[in-house]
Order: structure tokens, then C-alpha cells, then sequence
């Protein structure tokens, strides 16, 4: 057996100040090695020590308290940060507005495919995912503050098309979870809800000279894995970590229907419609772009929505659902526990589905939107002065061959009423999110044009397409008035020609 077995305080003694640390995890615990985390924070708070960190991570993962990203989250500590999603860590958010650490934000399928280019030896990645946004070093080159300075991108032009090239770097250690390692060190994520990107994160740290560390639920004999759960050999292997209370997601148990072992009997109605009547209307409105046999996609948040509608039309089995962490089809879970699904009917690595996204995989995706503006640009990674981070959205967005957009038509405190067949507006929100520019662009309408993307924003108040110009205004719900519900909260004036009425059933 070339790994060794250790406990967790063993493991955080292998990390040395000034390293680059990489980790796996995904919202609520997936895949997320808490234990090791634990002791790398508890060996800090008594020694101070491992200091200076650069922790690489794609997509989000934590609790917005005290696990997953906030054990990193100390002044000392923490030095950079290279990652695509950041609010389940406040603390990390908060370093990073007062200027403590370094902060790069990449879209999160270009970190696990960089991560895979630094363990093949190659010389970066070369990508188009990124231009026009952000990230596209002509802008802010994902630099997130001004402590952050680093050249991180380089523009290119190859074969007369621009492209990103995305800088390699050492990974000096890689932590990650499965649920099984056998003596001789080889890992299997059988049980856990996703795979995420384990196998190339130990391919950067150990093609680079790095060291990794793997926690797991259970130690078992030699052989007894299937070699098709093998996901990290053991020759990539140096130390493993057993918990035997290891949870699937925080505070929750394993669920075999939610790794594929089981199939549970979900039943009618298994998934709810949301109860708050904004979400429930959008939802049941971006439904209605669904189309039998397209290859389709879900993004965090508001987009959730629909699969308690899909639920309710029992339409599942005619659609064919992805999400990024690399979940095909099944009874798709929402909120924290966006990612997994109970009775999946595949699951691949979340690398394998971002190669299949930036290819142009997907017809149809359903995507948050955090800002609009008068372009059709939309901004979803920074908020209010808060880095939010994109998670999967940018490669999502810049390489669908439709997008529909899912969001409330204004935020705080808005509130709408439903009666007698018609909306009404009780409050106004206090935050407008038709804006005349974006705090940042995380989706391109400039790329999406010359791309020839169908673009949608749907709302509760109204729907509006990307037109040549910027933003056409096509639907309004029953009741709604332009001049007096749309027009006085919106910082500009969209299109307005032909304007169609959202159906009815949306509303009921």
C-alpha cells in the first residue's frame, strides 16, 4: 500500500505554510472532507499555523457558518483565494471586502478543467468561456479587490478566434472525499451523492509534486471494490483519513436513493410548488420554454422552482434534466441540497459535464438572475458590493443554445397579490434589477448576439427577450399596466412593440 492511514490532525500537520490548497465539496456537505478541515482550523487556532494559504475551490460548498469554506476563513490564514462561488462562507465574503486576502473568481467548470490541464503538464487552459465577462482580462481579469493584482488571464487569439488562457499553477496540496479507500489506497466516491472534480484535483497535486489527502467513510480490504467505483487510484494517493461518522450531506445520513444503490417509490407530487406566489409564478412561467427530448439544464435558486412544477405536470420521464454537479434526471433536490437527486439515472464527474456544457451540450437552461440591464447583460456574481461568485453560470450561459433567465422583477420587500384574475403590485421592492449598467457582467448579451442565443428574463411582473437593440419588453401579466407597474421601476426604457399577456395558467 503506497498511502498511509492517519488521523486528521496527522493530515493538517502535512500542510505547510504559504501552500496551495485544493479542495472538493459542493453545497451542503457533498463530498466535503470535514474532518480534515476541522483539524487544519483547530491547528491554526493553537499554533497559528498552517499561515498564508491559497485555497482552490470550484463550486460553493459550506454552510454559511462555521463548516466547508468558513474553517479557512481566518485573517492569517488565509492569503488568496481562487474560486467560482462564495456565499456559503460571509467570513470569506467579509476578508475579501476588507481587503485581507487575495480574491479570483473563475467560472467554476474552467477551475476543474484547469485543475485536469495542471496535472496533464499542459500550459494552462484554453478556453472561450469568460469573454465579455468579468474575467476577460480586457475587463477585471477576475480580480475580485484591489489587493488582488496577479495576472491570472491572458487573452489570445488562435486561429483568428480570441480565447482565454488560463494560467497553471502548483498545487502543493489536494484534499478530497470518497466513501470507501481500500488498503491499497484507492478511493471510491460510490455512495456519496456526486463525484464533483476529486479525481483531477489529485492529478494536479500529485503530477505537480503535491501531496493527497483523502477522507473517507470506511478503510475495507483490497479488492473488494468494484474497479469501475474507483475513481482515484492509489498511486495518486499519500494519506487517508477515516470517519466513520462521515454524513452524506451536513447533518444528514446516507441515502441510497440518492447515490443510485436504491430506487425509492417517490409517488405523486413528491416535489412541492413553491409556496411563495412570485417564485411559483416564474416557475410555472420558464416551464412552459421545456420541450420534450431537449437536453436541459437547472441553475441554483429561483430555477429550482421548476421541478415541483415538472412534478405536478408528471412530465419527467418525456425531459432530460442535468444539473453541473454532474446529476442526470431523477427527482432533482432544491435549496441546500441543490446538486443531488433521489432515483438519478446518471452520475458523472462534475468535470465531465462542464466539458459537456462548454461544448454546447445543452439546448435549453433555466438561470438565476441576479441584474439586468439595459444591454441584456446580467450579473449574478457580484451583488451590492458582496462577491456572490458564478458557480457553473458563466459556461452554462455562454454556451446554451437558449437561455431563460428567472428572477423576481424587483427585490426587498416587493410583494404581488393574485385576485380575480388579475396581479396586482402591493409593494414595491426596494432594490431595482432592471438597471442601466451592471455592477459586472457576468453574462455577455454582446457574446450572446454574435453566438445567435435565444435569450429570455422571465419575471412575475412581466417576460422580455434579448433583441438586437437590448432588452425587448414581450409579456405582461393579467392586470399589469407598462406605463405604471413596468416603466417608473426599471432604470431604462426597453423595447416596446408587440406586447403579449402571460397565459393564465401561469397565475392559478
Amino acid at each position: 500500500m503506497r498511502a498511509t492511514v492517519i488521523n486528521a490532525r496527522e493530515a493538517a500537520d502535512l500542510v505547510r505554510d504559504g501552500d496551495t490548497v485544493a479542495i472538493s465539496g459542493n453545497g451542503a456537505g457533498m463530498v466535503s472532507a470535514e474532518v480534515i478541515f476541522a483539524a487544519l482550523e483547530q491547528r491554526f487556532f493553537e499554533t497559528g499555523h498552517p499561515r498564508d494559504l491559497t485555497l482552490v475551490h470550484s463550486l460553493g460548498l459550506g454552510d454559511r457558518g462555521e463548516l466547508g469554506t468558513n474553517r479557512f476563513a481566518h485573517e492569517g490564514m488565509l492569503r488568496k483565494i481562487v474560486a467560482s462561488h462564495f456565499t456559503w462562507s460571509a467570513r470569506i465574503q467579509q476578508l475579501i471586502r476588507e481587503e485581507k486576502i487575495e480574491a479570483y473568481c473563475f467560472p467554476g467548470g474552467v477551475v476543474q478543467q484547469l485543475l485536469r490541464e495542471i496535472g496533464a503538464g499542459r500550459p494552462g487552459l484554453f478556453t472561450h468561456s469568460g469573454l465579455g465577462s468579468f474575467v476577460d482580462p480586457r475587463r477585471d481579469g477576475g480580480r475580485c479587490n484591489q489587493r488582488s493584482r496577479e495576472e491570472l488571464i491572458e487573452l489570445m487569439r488562435i486561429d483568428g478566434r480570441e480565447i482565454l488562457r488560463y494560467k497553471p499553477f502548483k498545487v502543493d496540496v489536494a484534499i478530497i472525499r470518497g466513501t470507501y479507500a481500500d488498503s491499497r489506497g484507492n478511493i471510491s466516491p460510490e455512495e456519496e451523492p456526486i463525484d464533483m472534480d476529486i479525481q483531477s484535483i489529485a492529478l494536479a497535486a500529485h503530477n505537480t509534486g503535491g501531496r493527497v489527502l483523502v477522507q473517507v467513510r470506511q478503510i475495507v480490504e483490497a479488492g473488494t471494490l468494484h474497479p469501475r467505483s474507483v475513481r482515484v487510484p492509489g498511486i495518486m494517493v499519500d494519506a487517508i483519513v477515516q470517519d466513520p461518522q462521515q454524513q452524506q450531506f451536513y447533518g444528514l445520513g446516507y441515502d441510497p436513493t440518492i447515490c443510485g444503490a436504491r430506487r425509492a417509490h417517490l409517488g405523486h407530487m413528491a416535489v412541492a410548488i413553491p409556496d411563495k406566489l412570485e417564485r411559483r409564478i416564474i416557475a410555472r412561467r420558464a416551464a412552459l420554454e421545456l420541450r420534450n427530448g431537449a437536453s436541459l439544464n437547472f441553475g441554483f435558486g429561483i430555477p429550482g422552482g421548476i421541478f415541483g412544477v415538472i412534478a405536478e405536470q408528471g412530465t419527467s420521464g418525456e425531459l432530460w434534466m442535468s444539473v453541473e454537479q454532474g446529476v442526470h434526471n431523477g427527482q432533482m433536490l432544491d435549496d441546500r441540497l441543490f446538486g443531488a437527486a433521489r432515483n438519478p439515472e446518471v452520475i458523472v464527474s462534475s468535470l465531465e459535464q462542464f466539458d459537456y456544457y462548454s461544448g454546447g451540450g445543452i439546448d435549453i437552461t433555466f438561470l438565476g438572475m441576479g441584474e439586468a440591464d439595459c444591454f441584456g447583460n446580467v450579473n449574478v456574481s457580484h451583488l451590492a458590493g458582496n462577491l456572490i461568485g458564478p458557480g457553473g453560470f458563466m459556461e452554462i450561459a455562454q454556451n446554451a443554445k437558449k437561455v431563460v433567465f428567472c428572477g423576481t422583477f424587483d427585490a426587498q420587500g416587493s410583494k404581488v397579490s393574485w385576485t380575480h384574475g388579475s396581479l396586482s403590485i402591493v409593494q414595491a421592492g426596494k432594490i431595482r434589477k432592471f438597471v442601466d449598467r451592471v455592477e459586472r457582467i457576468t453574462f455577455s448579451a454582446d457574446f450572446a448576439r454574435k453566438q445567435g442565443q435565444e435569450v429570455l428574463y422571465v419575471t412575475e411582473r412581466a417576460v422580455f427577450r434579448l433583441a438586437a437593440g437590448g432588452l425587448e419588453l414581450v409579456e405582461i401579466a393579467p392586470g399589469i399596466e407598462i406605463e405604471r407597474d413596468i416603466l417608473p421601476y426599471m432604470e431604462f426604457r426597453p423595447e416596446i412593440s408587440a406586447v403579449g399577456t402571460m397565459p393564465i395558467s401561469v397565475f392559478d
